[in-house]
């Protein structure tokens, strides 16, 4: 059986990086996944040109039981430090917009980096190979896989959430993370499109594929980016980030036109161009299809014939639109995953788990979820970089 100093257990993004760091500190490393290649969620990120860090991440940008777990790991390995990385393999990249950075011409310029980072620092991977049992052996750990048994000193979890099935994702971090007692906050989808009831997807069904830029609020939470009406429910950047702070049976509010008293413009245009419909007055500030559904059960034709009550109804459904989503679309189409292993089980400093010495968890797989814009994969550099320099310092 041969030894490794450090077995990590998925070829992703927070894995990858661990493997280089330790690797490059003189640990032999074993990457271990069951998919044909390294980097899968990487490759599709982003549009196919993975948005690979922000400019602004920081602690704010994360949720978790333990808002202040994430400071350390985010401290010690920015979105400069991943940026220079980027500079030095000549990836050319480019700021869309609220700091994001995607490469200028494809993902898989960042998996080829962080392979031959991994390359360079001796790793070794084995890929299309299902781990089929770990047992702690002594100081260290024996990993079963269906190719064969190897034994290591740190054993790295970096298998990320159930979110995409299709391209592999589980939830196998958390059987091992149970496997040796450690709590699990539960995993849910985020970063994920909203659902209605069939009755109400049949009333919005005529605004599948129209989008415009709205507020939306959960309670204190607030994003404000694009809305994309869909044939299931509600997409699109504001609704994937708000979706991260939903929980079934909540309550949603949608500002259509973000930023304008809609009432006060209303009331203006009634007194200066009475003669208007409301849907066409309403077009300036949105999609004529989305005005039209809006007034549809308003039967006066003309502004000047709008009473106050009416006006005030019509303005409070395009200021403060209550819905109540009746589900998520679920991991199909989630991005990342909520929730994970318990932060109070892990050293904020190390990842490894308080419990069990030379057992670490990094990534997805923990209680900490980024916002969207390159925030998960700058969670990833960050931890797998923590975790890895632990690895490499110490056997």
């Amino acid at each position: 059986m041969r030894n490794f100093d450090v077995i990590i257990i998925g070829a992703g993004a927070a894995g990858m990086m661990c493997g280089a760091v330790a690797g490059a500190q003189g640990r032999s490393v074993l990457l271990i996944d069951s998919a044909i290649s390294a980097g899968e969620k990487i490759r599709i990120s982003g549009g196919g040109r993975c948005n690979f860090t922000n400019l602004h991440c920081g602690p704010h940008n994360f949720i978790s039981k333990n808002k202040h777990f994430c400071k350390s790991a985010l401290a010690g390995y920015t979105p400069a430090d991943f940026i220079d990385l980027v500079k030095s393999y000549k990836i050319k990249f480019h700021e869309k917009e609220k700091g994001q950075l995607f490469c200028d011409e494809s993902a898989n310029q960042i998996i080829g980096m962080l392979r031959s980072e991994c390359k360079n620092a001796g790793n070794q991977f084995k890929f299309e190979t299902e781990v089929l049992d770990i047992k702690k052996d002594g100081d260290g750990f024996i990993v079963t896989t269906s190719k064969a048994s190897w034994r290591c000193k740190k054993l790295v979890v970096a298998t990320g959430g159930p979110s995409i099935p299709k391209m592999g994702a589980t939830g196998y971090g958390y059987k091992v993370a149970a496997q040796f007692g450690l709590n699990i906050i539960e995993p849910v989808p985020a970063l994920v499109p909203l659902s209605f009831t069939d009755g109400f997807k049949a009333d919005l069904k005529e605004l599948a594929g129209t989008s415009l830029d709205v507020q939306v609020k959960h309670g204190k939470t607030i994003f404000e980016d694009a809305l994309l009406f869909t044939h299931r429910g509600i997409s699109g950047p504001a609704i994937l980030q708000i979706s991260t702070y939903w929980q079934a049976g909540d309550e949603i509010s949608i500002d259509l036109v973000a930023g304008t008293d809609i009432l006060a413009r209303l009331k203006q245009a009634r007194t200066e161009s009475p003669k208007q419909s409301p849907a066409v007055f309403l077009s300036q500030f949105m999609p004529r299809n989305l005005a039209d559904f809006l007034v549809k059960d308003i039967a006066q034709k003309r502004l000047a014939d709008i009473n106050d009550k009416t006006l005030n109804r019509l303005s409070e459904n395009i200021n403060h639109w209550q819905l109540k989503p009746a589900g998520s679309e679920g991991f199909r189409t989630a991005e990342v995953t909520r929730g994970g292993v318990d932060t109070k089980e892990l050293s904020s400093k190390t990842f490894e788990a308080r419990s069990v010495p030379g057992l670490y968890f990094i990534g997805e797989v923990v209680d900490v979820t980024g916002h969207l814009g390159g925030h998960n994969f700058q969670w990833a550099w960050a931890s797998g970089y923590a975790c890895g320099y632990a690895c490499g310092i110490t056997l």
